[in-house]
């Protein structure tokens, strides 16, 4: 098998491994959607879905934020707080130098209302593949927190995978669901978010100024289609999806 692209390391037992990210969003789209929509199905499926490492629940006030998780008898202030039982359990495997140093599970940072959440796993790439963690592509989002995206160099950086989230309501529970993606962690290829990368585009501030290469294939994806006898519904998810098998020319509809 060929070496992976990137590593997740499971370090909280129990905690659910990542599975690759779905093309129908957890069967959340319309039928419709999911047959002819390319671009959205590309997006949705491009990487992998991390969980929550437990049911928990938060609160905020304003001010202080409290927390609860499955199994906790009581609501607790949130400061910096280890995933219940893990110090121990870090402790007993990881080398005698680096006892003592085991990732906090939640932290509330000083900014208002933002927390620090550690997945439960630890992260590694291949050489020049770092990773974009976001929110899940396309899945309904929960109204009362929002996710920061980060690109994290991975291959360089070997730690817990965290993400920040910031609350949006006040004094409602927050609750967080195993049985739900919290993050969708995306590979790129360093030289795809270089400066030169993205110093380097073009515009083109008038439809006169069009070339004519850009009317071709305006007319081969756009007008062709639109005039044959029979318009098929979907013909970019079925051009993608033969060009993926090597049976369509560079700009055949």
């Amino acid at each position: 098998q060929p070496s992976p692209v990137v590593t997740f390391y499971q370090a909280v037992p129990g905690c659910r491994a990542p599975i690759r990210a779905d093309s129908s969003v957890l069967g959340t789209l319309p039928s419709r959607g999911f047959q002819y929509w390319q671009a959205l199905r590309a997006a949705s499926s491009f990487g992998w879905y991390v969980f929550p490492p437990n049911d928990f629940t938060l609160q905020w006030d304003g001010a202080e934020i409290i927390w609860t998780y499955r199994g906790a008898k009581a609501w607790y202030p949130l400061q910096s707080v280890q995933f219940p039982g893990f110090q121990a359990r870090f402790d007993r495997a990881a080398p005698k130098r680096l006892r003592g140093f085991a990732p906090p599970f939640l932290t509330a940072v000083p900014e208002p209302g933002i927390v620090q959440l550690w997945t439960g796993l630890m992260i590694g790439s291949a050489e020049d593949w770092s990773v974009l963690v976001r929110p899940p592509a396309n899945l309904p989002r929960n109204l009362a927190f929002d996710l920061y995206e980060g690109i994290v160099e991975t291959d360089r950086w070997f730690g817990p995978l965290f993400t920040n989230l910031r609350l949006i309501k006040t004094d409602v529970p927050i609750h967080f669901s195993t049985e739900t993606p919290l993050l969708q962690v995306q590979p790129l290829h360093r030289t795809t978010y270089d400066d030169d990368v993205s110093n380097r585009f073009g515009v083109v501030a008038d439809m006169a100024a069009f070339p004519p290469d850009a009317w071709s294939r305006y007319e081969e994806t756009i007008v062709k289609p639109n005039l044959a006898p029979v318009h098929p519904i979907g013909t970019y998810a079925s051009w993608v999806r033969r060009r993926r098998r090597g049976g369509c020319p560079e700009h055949t509809a």
